[in-house]
């Protein structure tokens, strides 16, 4: 994925109050850092920030925490959520393969999977994040009853992350390939900037939930 670089983005966040800085010391600890026991929701890959900050805003019951590893990236919503009052959502600065030592055991409730970078090529397929070595590491963060939603454009990498459910060890709970016309699926639905761009040109979109398969 090319990104364009934002100079000044790395400074910016390193020195915002809006990113947690040291999110490694806060693992097991999520809920002492928002000073409250409500259920704890990540976004993986949050781009711009969308979909989080409205997620946040419809639902301030629920604590959300979204992971971005481009600075380039994170630094517009970094900027967006300043001019918002939103105590229970947070930004970290990471890549997604060190979710293990940021969250403990059964910390999360939910996780969304929104637009993942497909990396084509198939010796990069580990690298997907609906793949079977992330879902191995989702499920050490999920709770027993948590979900993961996973949402997308592209056909193949859908159909790859179908494939990769049960390897990952969990089970599918909902599946639809044209969310906009799914009727159940589509309720309550909040659209991140990637899903209204590739709606806006006719493509599907695709999503799935599934959940940790019981033992």
């Amino acid at each position: 994925m090319r990104l364009k670089h934002v100079k000044g983005a790395e400074e910016y966040i390193a020195g915002s109050d809006q990113v947690v800085q040291d999110y490694k010391d806060h693992k097991g600890e999520w809920n002492k850092f928002f000073n409250n026991s409500n259920r704890i929701h990540i976004e993986i890959g949050m781009g711009k920030g969308q979909f989080l900050m409205e997620m946040a805003a419809i639902h301030p019951d629920i604590n959300y925490i979204g992971i971005e590893r481009y600075s380039s990236v994170l630094i517009r919503a970094v900027q967006k959520k300043e001019e918002m009052d939103l105590k229970n959502l947070a930004f970290i600065l990471m890549d997604a393969t060190e979710i293990c030592e940021v969250f403990s055991e059964q910390e999360v409730d939910r996780i969304y999977l929104n637009f993942s970078d497909p990396w084509p090529k198939d010796r990069h397929a580990k690298r997907r994040l609906p793949s079977r070595q992330f879902l191995e590491r989702f499920s050490h963060i999920l709770k027993d009853d948590g979900q993961i939603e996973f949402k997308t454009d592209n056909k193949d990498l859908f159909a790859f992350a179908l494939e990769e459910i049960t390897p990952g060890g969990f089970e599918l709970i909902e599946v639809t390939h044209d969310l906009h016309n799914d009727e159940k699926m589509n309720i309550g639905n909040i659209m991140t900037e990637y899903e209204a761009k590739f709606s806006a040109l006719g493509n599907p979109i695709c999503k799935y939930i599934i959940r940790k398969a019981k033992k």
